[in-house]
């Protein structure tokens, strides 16, 4: 059936046909969600609140907008009701200043604070809509991300029903409920928040200008590295205003020489790690998996997001949950090098 006719059915009942209805929209959906809450699971649980909202409300859908508009404006407003009842998601070098790479690690903040990574596994291709500011890929970067949690949530809102999903003013205004000059005026003083928070240059366009041969190299020595524990290595790849990032930790380290203290003191000093090259956040990024002479295997550590600065390595940030290879859809332990 055409989606015509999938309305028509799911509109007198049918689940199955809803089913199919949003299936086309639900992974643009899902990221939308992301967008504006910064953590995956969280994503899903608005999503699914929506999905039922929208079921709920199909009959009264009368289609004087499209569908994937009225479907946006019930996803955007199930996200704004989720972070009023939750703290924004920040990383830890929104949270304080840099700490001392000779101290210790502050205690983890087990709460919902952080931001979280998001699998690339999740982003679709979609056309970019003429009005948008962003393309799909660049509005889950970590940094971007993270700059729309330091706006109020209208505004991101605004930012990213305009800019990054190409809707119209008169459209964002419908959804959210507010006057054209008021989507005008929140717009304009997100861009000011964002733009002075965001790089001179999104990972898409690094990822690109560095070329595939350069970065296959740079995959290898930074694997290369953590599997040897070879810090002196590992300090070559990074930029000289580097920055390390722990998140459920609070600590964070600045610069290089901090950076390469942290390393020596820490995670690569009798530690033996598998290094899997991966995804996340439209970036580069690597799964850590540490050996457990428990388990005689390696056991999931974490997912590193990397941010490049032309072809060098500008910032880590180890998200450490416990958790997260299932959101990213991989195994809890795996064999390697260096396992016997």
């Amino acid at each position: 059936m055409n989606e015509a006719e999938l309305l028509a059915a799911a509109k007198g009942g049918n689940e199955d046909a809803y089913a199919s209805l949003v299936a086309a929209h639900r992974p643009a959906l899902h990221a939308h969600c992301y967008r504006m809450l910064g953590s995956a699971p969280d994503a899903e649980d608005a999503l699914q609140e929506a999905l039922l909202r929208a079921w709920k409300g199909l009959p009264r859908f009368e289609g004087r907008s499209s569908l994937r508009s009225w479907l946006y404006t019930i996803a955007t407003n199930a996200c704004l009701k989720a972070i009023e009842r939750r703290p924004r998601r920040v990383l830890p070098v929104d949270y304080g200043p840099a700490g001392d790479p000779h101290g210790e690690l502050d205690e983890p903040l087990v709460e919902s604070v952080w931001l979280e990574p998001y699998p690339d596994d999740r982003l679709v291709a979609v056309e970019h809509a003429p009005d948008a500011r962003y393309e799909q890929r660049e509005s889950v970067e970590v940094a971007f991300v993270a700059a729309l949690q330091h706006l109020p949530a209208r505004q991101r809102a605004v930012l990213i029903l305009r800019d990054v999903l190409g809707f119209s003013g008169a459209e964002v205004a419908d959804a959210l409920d507010m006057s054209a000059a008021a989507v005008y005026s929140a717009l304009q003083r997100a861009h000011k928040t964002v733009d002075e928070k965001l790089p001179a240059l999104s990972q898409q366009a690094t990822l690109a200008s560095i070329g595939d041969a350069q970065l296959r190299s740079l995959v290898h020595r930074y694997v290369d590295a953590w599997e040897r524990a070879d810090v002196d290595a590992l300090v070559e790849l990074l930029t000289e205003d580097a920055i390390i990032a722990m998140p459920p930790y609070r600590t964070w380290y600045a610069g290089r020489d901090a950076v390469a203290a942290f390393l020596r003191k820490t995670p690569l000093v009798g530690e033996r790690w598998r290094v899997l090259p991966s995804h996340a956040n439209g970036q580069l990024a690597f799964a850590h998996y540490l050996w457990s002479d428990e388990t005689r295997t390696y056991a999931w550590h974490g997912m590193e997001v990397i941010g490049l600065r032309d072809d060098r390595i500008a910032e880590i940030i180890a998200f450490l949950d416990p958790e997260g290879h299932r959101v990213f859809g991989l195994p809890a332990t795996v064999d390697g090098p260096n396992s016997r």
